[in-house]
């Protein structure tokens, strides 16, 4: 399959943008399930400090991991079995570990999901170039909003339908959302598959991926390691994702400890979850029209800085306050999605970006949490760990200025590229 430019502006894409949506909408499900239920997992399973800590950094690990490997198998396989492949790891992984009697078999299938889920990760924007090239902000908002609604509602969830049933059911029961996936696809799959006597000749479907006009059908290598966009990128979503990261574990226990009741610090990390969505769904229609995108995470960044400045020197007066300017600060996550689109002119290219800068993001991301309560420990305060946040703000902003130029990760290519323009090239015929 080529990237479509239709005369009708959904016509034939309906599938996609099912698909799209419903994917992204499951990406977190069974990630954010699990820490409410985890008073009753740690009796039944035998949880202790230590197996909670390597949960909480399964999944950023485990999305290092497969963004780096996703663009391989992507080039090996192509786009769509690589999808179905992250949907049949994440629901036989869920399904698993709902039958699980000990806490090593139940890391080991949450393992398997968040591989499902890395893989989704990483083949999420390059569906969105693919088949939306002319939409690419309003599709991106789309997802990125549901994405953070599916961070947002199984939570909220997950201990009502335990109390009816039990937790397995509760855990187990997001399997469904990620076998819906596979069902727009399919009908997507069917139109593309009636469709392809109309489609674009192999030479023009290989331009789409970056093969030079004029010579071979062969995708040329890009060489993220040598594109400093594919570093921006990375160093950009890993000083955002350590500072999430660390509010997702530890603003609950941060302000329990500071006096707020465990009801009340609950909330405030479930309202920081919330105030993703605005910035989700603005920041996909707002940035592609900028010159300057760091304006934008300038923005942003000073909102994270407002929250952390003010939970550290005033975490019992004005808390509300300052976790809505950190959770507005969520923007720069939905900011290092887009740029993943904006900063590449091809599918592979897009491919590529996308599982390198999530791979060495996740990565550096993944060990923030650790780090912020380890320094609490060793310090007997918080000021040190607070300080870590800025650090991440000044990596962040670092990466911010790496990618604000408008330069491609096609520039890293071996050999001859297609020119920009191949990215709109294929229209369906009505």
């Amino acid at each position: 399959m080529s990237n479509f430019v239709v005369k009708k502006p959904w016509a034939g894409r309906i599938g996609a943008l099912l698909g799209i949506m419903v994917m992204a909408l499951s990406l977190r499900t069974a990630v954010s399930v699990v820490p409410p239920l985890l008073g009753e997992l740690r009796g039944e399973l035998g949880f202790d400090a230590n197996t909670i800590g390597l949960l909480a950094m399964l999944p950023p690990l485990v999305f290092a991991m497969f963004g780096l490997l996703t663009p391989v198998l992507i080039r090996r396989l192509s786009l769509e079995k690589v999808l179905v492949a992250a949907v049949v790891l994440a629901v036989l992984g869920q399904l698993a570990r709902t039958t699980t009697e000990q806490v090593w078999p139940f890391l080991g299938f949450t393992a398997v999901i968040m591989a499902g889920y890395g893989i989704g990760n990483v083949v999420l924007p390059p569906l969105v170039k693919k088949y939306f090239p002319d939409r690419v902000g309003l599709v991106t908002a789309g997802y990125v909003t549901l994405l953070a609604v599916g961070t947002a509602i199984s939570p909220q969830l997950a201990v009502p339908v335990a109390g009816l049933s039990n937790w397995r059911v509760s855990i187990g029961m997001w399997a469904s959302v990620s076998f819906l996936v596979l069902l727009p696809w399919i009908l997507q799959f069917r139109r593309d598959r009636k469709e392809r006597g109309d489609a674009a000749s192999p030479a023009e479907q290989a331009a789409h991926l970056g093969a030079a006009p004029g010579g071979s059908d062969t995708v040329p290598k890009l060489r993220p390691w040598r594109s400093p966009v594919a570093w921006g990128l990375a160093i950009f979503l890993a000083g955002n994702s350590a500072q999430t990261y660390v509010y997702f574990t530890w603003l609950p226990p941060y302000l329990a400890g500071q006096g707020i009741d465990a009801a009340t610090a609950g909330s405030a990390l479930a309202y920081f979850a919330i105030l993703g969505l605005p910035v989700s769904l603005l920041v996909p229609l707002w940035v592609p029209r900028m010159k300057n995108p760091i304006v934008a995470v300038s923005l942003f960044a000073l909102c994270w800085a407002t929250g952390h400045l003010g939970l550290y020197l005033s975490p019992l007066d004005g808390t509300w306050l300052w976790v809505t300017f950190a959770g507005l600060g969520q923007g720069t996550f939905a900011t290092a999605l887009l740029m993943v689109n904006l900063r590449s002119r091809t599918t592979h290219g897009s491919a590529v970006l996308s599982g390198f800068s999530q791979g060495i993001g996740y990565a550096g991301a993944g060990i923030a949490p650790l780090l912020f309560g380890t320094m609490r420990e060793a310090t007997g305060s918080w000021s040190a760990s607070f300080a870590m946040l800025g650090i991440c703000l000044l990596v962040m902003m670092t990466g911010a200025v790496m990618i604000n130029a408008k330069r491609y990760i096609e520039d890293s290519a071996e050999g001859p590229l297609a020119p920009p323009a191949t990215e709109h090239a294929v229209a369906l015929k009505e």
